[in-house]
């Protein structure tokens, strides 16, 4: 059996993507910083789900400092997926992104190049490299971020793709918006979601027309276990989900599957949102043999399922918590 080594094993797209690869038989090393981007709990609740598996070891540390040496013993390919998310608080924690993004991302190539055994980095880059450029983005256009979020981003590719060559492979893989189940709670969709549900305002930035290639998380997945192997190697490669869906008709498509009109208040543009993303997948097919199999209207009533059975799990916890202590209703 292979072994691995997934870096933000704990997140959102890293837990799905630790799953698939011990279903598919790897061994996985999972290392997570668990930050305080979101909610630590749920981070700590994915990892908790892993460490069932006999063929999970979970490390918790910052790649920074963490003993990467005796980690990547063995390992033979790096998943690497952690880093700070977020365009809008980059503004502000500078200092953090670069970071999480830059200086861990460097620590790593660098005990990459010095383990034998690793023949190949797959790094999840982003869509937020492209800026406002002319959708669709081609990886053969210039990238022009326009957040320090995104600036980190692309240092952080520079030297993991400046790192290939014959001994190890580098990939660099733009996710364009991933969404699904377990989405993390700062996102839109599953902020929509959770005020739709709740019947409370959704808040908008903006007018709503502007769009976003989103990709169901089993979709980045796919892509992402295909680069373990495909023959790229240096390069960028888009990954998103075929189609490009305005917030407007995302929030159309949320008010039928929760069966009501919500409502809406829109808010000012923020600081460094793009207004339009769509992947040009042609090298992710020619290369990675990849082609999106799941349709926004599928996903995002995949994802509205979980949060409302999320919602309905949490209301029973606090249902319980307050019967416990003489404080329901009934009292």
């Amino acid at each position: 059996m292979s072994t691995c080594l997934v870096t933000g094993a704990a997140g959102f797209i890293g837990s799905h993507l630790s799953s698939r690869l011990l279903d598919g038989g790897w061994n996985v090393i999972g290392v997570d910083g668990f930050t305080d981007t979101y909610d630590p709990s749920e981070k700590l609740a994915r990892a908790a789900a892993l460490s069932r598996h006999r063929r999970f070891r979970l490390v918790a540390g910052d790649l920074v400092d963490a003993p990467l040496e005796s980690l990547l013993r063995g390992t033979e390919v790096i998943f690497h997926l952690a880093g700070r998310p977020g365009v809008r608080p980059s503004f502000r924690q500078g200092r953090l992104y670069h970071h999480d993004n830059v200086e861990a991302s460097a620590r790593l190539v660098s005990a990459a190049q010095g383990a034998a055994s690793v023949r190949r980095i797959v790094y999840a880059s982003s869509s937020s490299l492209y800026g406002n450029a002319p959708v669709p983005f081609s990886e053969t256009a210039p990238v022009a971020p326009i957040s320090p979020y995104g600036r980190t981003k692309l240092m952080a590719e520079k030297a993991i793709l400046g790192a290939n060559s014959i001994g190890l492979e580098t990939v660099a893989l733009r996710y364009f918006t991933v969404y699904g189940p377990d989405q993390r709670p700062d996102l839109a969709l599953r902020r929509f979601a959770e005020a739709a549900l709740r019947g409370a305002h959704l808040h908008v930035l903006g007018d709503g027309t502007q769009s976003r290639d989103f990709t169901y998380v089993d979709d980045i997945v796919e892509a992402t276990v295909l680069a373990a192997s495909a023959p790229v190697a240096g390069m960028a490669v888009n990954v998103g989900g075929g189609s490009r869906v305005s917030l407007l008709e995302a929030i159309e498509m949320l008010q039928r599957l929760v069966g009501r009109n919500v409502r809406v208040r829109h808010e000012p543009v923020a600081r460094g949102d793009v207004r339009h993303t769509e992947a040009d997948l042609t090298r992710a097919r020619e290369l990675l043999g990849f082609r999106p199999q799941v349709v926004f209207a599928d996903g995002y009533a995949e994802e509205v399922a979980w949060v409302r059975g999320r919602l309905r799990g949490r209301a029973v916890s606090i249902a319980r918590t307050s019967a416990d202590s003489g404080l329901s209703k009934a009292a």
